[in-house]
């Protein structure tokens, strides 16, 4: 990369006002960017949204330029967007949520989260599936950079698509300040919790994340049932915003024997999170495909004992810390469930846990995105 700063534009229209996993990727790369000298960020944000990434980036340009409702954000991305990267001189584009536009003035780098529009349509809107789909397969063959956020989500991708593109991963960190297993002061988790309904005198079965079908909670709700008697003291806490496709949850919640020991505060303020991983008795995050699962990393941070599921990201990232059920087993699912209560919370799986997540940084991350930018310029040269 030549020594002029890179004059970055990231596309952030994507992140809702209540952001999940991809939305806190987004959140902190931004932070990490703004902090580094070399690199001249601006932001292109919906319209009205500026005040929020003034927040988030204080001192980092924000063109507020793209309409707030989906189908003109994806348009705008394809008949507007050009006009706005040449309008702040930018030299690359990122586009964090899969997209970039058709025919882009300068180069584009493009996150691929994972490929469950291609393995698993019907865990999203038909729509969405089939947008996505067409989007990922354009930014394969077209993109300047692909940034894959697990070596999971690589080799997939590579399964399913053309690539011709040239490929980075770049894992996702932990932010260590936030995700802890100490406290910030005496009694601070115990009086986050009350204010949010959950009890945090009791063991608690934890699941932070979006509630929605490929998060496995249908097969979490029967195994719960299945040690629930064997740990009467015990409550399942489901802490996230439901989002789309939750009858079959609902029913499975309905029929659920021991429903009156299920919570769900909804979603969570940010500092509620780690206080709850830090009371879980385990952090239960059963999903069936990720592209990488920061739910379960920020879990092993606060020193909670995982469950999750084999085969994927979360068993990759999580280093053997974890105990894992095949995806959608009720049964094993409930023995791990059952095993990690009986353990209790301290023990060597979750001084194991704390010291791999501990190696997982969002400065790391945003290395591996400069490393990918660079991939990027140097291709287009």
């Amino acid at each position: 990369m030549s020594s002029a700063p890179l004059r970055l534009a990231l596309d952030v229209s994507a992140v809702p006002a209540r952001p999940a996993g991809a939305g806190h990727y987004v959140l902190e790369l931004v932070r990490g960017l703004a902090r580094h000298g070399g690199v001249g960020l601006t932001l292109v944000a919906r319209r009205g949204d500026e005040a929020r990434w003034g927040e988030v980036a204080p001192d980092t340009p924000v063109r507020a330029a793209v309409p707030a409702w989906r189908p003109g954000r994806l348009a705008f991305e394809q008949v507007g967007l050009a006009s706005v990267l040449r309008g702040i001189g930018a030299s690359l584009h990122h586009g964090p949520h899969y997209t970039m536009p058709a025919r882009p003035p300068v180069p584009c780098a493009v996150t691929i989260h994972d490929c469950t529009f291609f393995d698993h349509p019907e865990w999203h809107e038909r729509s969405k599936a089939v947008f996505f789909r067409r989007a990922i397969r354009h930014a394969a063959r077209h993109a300047a950079v692909l940034v894959c956020v697990s070596q999971v989500t690589a080799d997939r991708l590579g399964a399913v698509c053309d690539v011709r593109s040239p490929v980075v991963v770049a894992p996702h960190g932990v932010d260590h300040g936030r995700f802890s297993p100490e406290e910030p002061s005496p009694g601070a988790d115990g009086r986050l919790l009350a204010a949010a309904g959950i009890p945090s005198d009791r063991p608690l079965v934890v699941f932070v994340g979006t509630l929605e079908p490929r998060k496995g909670l249908v097969p979490l709700v029967a195994a719960f049932d299945r040690v629930a008697d064997a740990h009467p003291d015990a409550a399942l806490v489901l802490a996230g915003q439901a989002g789309w496709g939750m009858a079959q949850t609902e029913a499975a919640l309905a029929a659920a024997r021991h429903g009156d020991r299920i919570v769900r505060p909804g979603y969570l303020p940010d500092a509620a999170v780690p206080a709850l991983l830090r009371r879980a008795s385990v952090a239960v995050y059963p999903a069936f495909e990720e592209g990488f699962g920061l739910p379960a990393l920020e879990a092993l941070a606060c020193g909670a004992p995982l469950v999750t599921t084999e085969g994927t990201a979360m068993a990759e990232l999580s280093g053997g810390a974890a105990l894992l059920a095949p995806p959608g087993d009720a049964a094993t699912l409930a023995d791990a469930l059952d095993r990690a209560l009986a353990e209790g919370r301290f023990t060597a799986r979750r001084a194991q846990g704390i010291r791999v997540a501990a190696a997982r940084t969002w400065d790391e991350s945003v290395q591996q995105h400069l490393r990918a930018y660079a991939v990027a310029l140097a291709g287009r040269q």
